[in-house]
């Protein structure tokens, strides 16, 4: 398989599973409901932005990086959180299960589109160096100074 395709694949399920874990934390109450929350539509979009649209470009690989970073410290955060997962009060709720799950669905998929973003930065570089080396063999002695 293409990595641009794993790349869309992998980020797109980071954003599908950091919109459940918005809405699971305000339907929790541990995020109020609040219009602030909408701020994470223009975050969303444009990483979404990054994944479809600048696919295979700098801004992408570096919008992808830099959101799916974010995204992977979220599980940190939550399992660092006083008293944990287990500890908390989401061990006591109902859904306790699904929200764990995306938890740690987040993280694999966030990481994984973090180490392909990386990985596609450094074949971008990697690529320009090589291309350029080439050309400035290819030309002869002389060439290109009149």
């Amino acid at each position: 398989m293409k990595q641009s395709v794993m790349l869309a694949i992998a980020s797109g399920l980071s954003i599908l599973f950091m919109t459940l874990h918005l809405a699971d934390d305000i339907v929790r109450g541990f995020e109020k409901g609040e219009l602030s929350n909408l701020l994470a539509v223009p975050i969303f979009v444009t990483w979404l932005y990054g994944t479809l649209v600048l696919a295979g470009r700098r801004s992408g690989y570096v919008i992808v990086l830099v959101a799916s970073l974010f995204a992977a410290y979220v599980p940190v955060l939550h399992f660092r959180a006083a008293g944990g997962v287990a500890g908390g009060e989401i061990a006591k709720s109902s859904g306790a299960f699904f929200w764990v799950w995306i938890l740690i669905a987040l993280g694999v998929s966030a990481v994984f589109s973090a180490v392909l973003s990386a990985h596609g930065l450094w074949r971008l570089r990697r690529g320009r160096s090589g291309k350029a080396g080439a050309s400035e063999r290819a030309r002869p002695q002389g060439a290109g100074t009149q």
